[in-house]
């Protein structure tokens, strides 16, 4: 067995019991799949609203069921937090700070012992306010702990079968607005039809960076040309437009995770 997948067994059995804060991504499934080798008391809780699609809440089910480790939804409702909608660059700390307040409140209540999410090593070196919050709730991070990275995590997903090892990632979609413009309803829906549409048409890895009137789309630089042709980039920017786009753009760089942090000033 890996070393530093036993290191992982070994931290987690010291725990004795956990609420894992699930997505169904990549890196909180294969925790998720640890938790289930080490033999824990867990709970997977996955927390529903606007920002998450509709897609991967029922992706994050499936795979827990798959794994066989119980699964439930919390509700939470940031569009009614004024600090979370105004999109300002602590943004993702005040939502952490409301999910990590509503998930150690349930553990705390059905009697699981700590709280823990899927961070890696590589989330210490990104603009992560989410950690702060984290921090504060006293949550643990057993990957990071066992010090794995997110190339580790796919390659020891792969030796364990898991379906997520090359899954693309899929953060929020509120990371879909540059911060300062305000997030709401109807532009989350907009932005949800309009990466729904093009994944349809086989791009996986693709973004959708909302401006305003604007789309900006980023795509793997493998699909670039595939975009660009004339037919396919008419037929974009014709249903993008249908969705309530002034302008659709092809961002040339492709896509990159955490684009809309370069805007910090």
């Amino acid at each position: 067995m890996d070393t530093k997948l036993t290191d992982l067994l070994k931290i987690l059995e010291t725990m004795e019991s956990v609420l894992l804060a699930y997505s169904g991504g990549v890196d909180s499934t294969f925790l998720l799949k640890a938790l289930q080798l080490a033999g824990l008391q867990s709970l997977a809780v996955t927390a529903a609203s606007e920002i998450i699609p509709e897609r991967d809440l029922l992706n994050a089910n499936t795979l827990a069921e798959e794994i066989g480790i119980d699964h439930i939804f919390i509700e939470m409702d940031l569009l009614s937090i004024e600090n979370f909608v105004t999109n300002p660059p602590e943004r993702c700390f005040y939502c952490k700070d409301i999910l990590f307040r509503k998930f150690s409140e349930h553990a705390a209540t059905q009697g699981y012992l700590h709280v823990i999410d899927g961070s890696t090593i590589d989330d210490l070196s990104d603009y992560r306010p989410g950690r702060k919050a984290a921090r504060e709730h006293g949550i643990r991070s057993p990957l990071t702990e066992a010090g794995l990275s997110k190339t580790e995590i796919r390659k020891l997903s792969r030796q364990l079968n898991l379906s997520t090892w090359n899954k693309p990632s899929s953060p929020c979609l509120a990371t879909r607005f540059p911060y300062g413009l305000r997030i709401t309803k109807e532009a989350l829906l907009r932005v949800a039809k309009a990466e729904d549409f093009l994944k349809s048409l086989g791009f996986e890895t693709v973004r959708v960076r909302d401006h305003g009137s604007m789309a900006r789309i980023e795509i793997d630089e493998e699909s670039l040309d595939l975009l660009w042709s004339p037919k396919t980039r008419k037929h974009v920017s014709e249903v993008l437009k249908n969705l309530g786009y002034d302008f659709v753009s092809l961002d040339l760089e492709g896509y990159r995770s955490g684009s809309m942090n370069l805007l910090i000033q």
